[in-house]
């Protein structure tokens, strides 16, 4: 991932327009800016939401609340609580899905 030109940007995300996201199961709701093809995003998937695709997007995510399980399409699954994140570029190892049981608040760069 490359910044793109941008100036010194602060975000009070409580003021961000969400947008709703069906999963399979569930829903997202985004908070989102972008600058380019840099998308920064607060997240929050509702409890028992599934994602409805594998995603071979590149991510950085960082867990702020609740419990997430990211799913890999080779069958690897791992569990991430707050402070927790995981990092993996376009197309960086086997595609991808999230999943939470609980609920979960999430901050994305993509």
């Amino acid at each position: 991932m490359k910044i793109p030109p941008l100036a010194f940007t602060v975000t009070d995300w409580a003021t961000v327009p969400q947008t709703r996201h069906p999963g399979e199961t569930g829903e997202a709701l985004w908070r989102t800016q972008t600058n380019g093809d840099l998308r920064v995003r607060q997240v929050e998937y509702s409890p028992g939401y599934l994602a409805d695709h594998w995603c071979d997007r590149g991510h950085v995510l960082y867990v702020l609340e609740g419990e997430l399980v990211s799913e890999l399409k080779d069958g690897r699954k791992f569990t991430l609580t707050p402070g927790m994140s995981y990092q993996v570029s376009d197309f960086g190892d086997a595609p991808h899905r999230s999943f939470t049981s609980t609920g979960v608040k999430l901050f994305i760069v993509d």
